[in-house]
């Protein structure tokens, strides 16, 4: 009906990437977006392209609170869908990662996630019905080395989620995983300022691959990624079937070596997968 309340979403991390195209996308399908990030500038941009843009800053509890009390005066205590998108990756070893460096990406990309998860959970079991969708990565079930602290928040996501998704069995709130592989976005550029900053590369025992690392890295900016790389749109696709399809998937993957990675880990041993993970970063640990 032309005069119904358009169902609402809170999307995380919409500065760039795939929150950005994801909040667009589904202002255009007629959702009522409110789209976060932590930025001034950035939610200016948002606010002039026309979108709801809210301050939200995951490793803050007091922001989680105030952007969904804000959320909630302005939908008249209403929150449809929740679209958990925000997180960075910190490159590194294992060796090498601090206490502080992996709390941090822990704080933002896991829990941040889920404390705002639960301060909407009780508004959806109010309601009866909602969607909940994490973003997590080709990195929540297939680990890569030299990104150790990144693969542990998304391991660690999935985990919370296949949980969260059994409890709320039969509650009308449906839990989604969408584990993206390689997407074109600054998320590499992202993942090099946090190299730099936090990584002692002069000291550690992995100084000469760092090198093929740090290039890696610093080559991404503005292009967009390998052969294997598709667009932030690839991502919304498989958001609108989370939200609007009567019968979501617990889990949708994107890119080839997403689906790939997927098929292997359930047909190889461990040691045979380590082999093929290995070999798919045999390029980047040359010397």
């Amino acid at each position: 009906m032309a005069d119904a309340t358009p169902p609402s979403i809170l999307v995380t991390g919409c500065s760039s990437g795939i929150g950005h195209a994801a909040a667009h996308a589904l202002a255009l399908r007629g959702w009522r977006v409110f789209a976060t990030a932590r930025r001034q500038e950035d939610l200016d941009r948002l606010r002039e392209e026309g979108l709801e843009a809210l301050a939200l800053e995951l490793t803050s509890g007091d922001s989680i609170s105030a952007c969904v009390e804000q959320v909630l005066q302005r939908t008249g205590g209403r929150l449809d869908a929740l679209f958990n998108n925000a997180a960075y990756g910190q490159p590194g070893a294992v060796e090498d990662l601090s206490r502080d460096v992996l709390r941090a990406q822990l704080e933002t990309n896991l829990l941040g996630t889920h404390e705002l998860t639960t301060r909407i959970i009780p508004v959806m079991r109010e309601q009866g019905s909602g969607r909940i969708v994490q973003n997590s990565s080709v990195l929540g079930f297939a680990a890569l080395p030299y990104r150790g602290a990144y693969v542990c928040s998304k391991f660690a996501l999935e985990g919370l989620t296949d949980t969260l998704r059994q409890e709320l069995y039969g509650s009308g709130i449906h839990v989604s995983l969408i584990e993206p592989g390689p997407i074109a976005s600054r998320f590499r550029e992202n993942a090099y300022r946090a190299f730099l900053s936090n990584i002692d590369t002069r000291h550690s025992y992995h100084h000469d691959t760092y090198r093929t690392v740090e290039a890696r890295l610093a080559g991404s900016k503005g292009s967009s990624g390998g052969a294997f790389t598709l667009r932030p749109d690839a991502v919304v696709d498989k958001l609108i079937h989370a939200l609007e399809s009567r019968r979501p998937k617990p889990r949708y993957h994107v890119t080839l070596p997403t689906h790939l990675f997927s098929v292997l880990k359930r047909l190889l041993s461990t040691r045979s997968m380590d082999r093929v993970l290995l070999a798919s970063t045999r390029d980047e640990r040359r010397t």
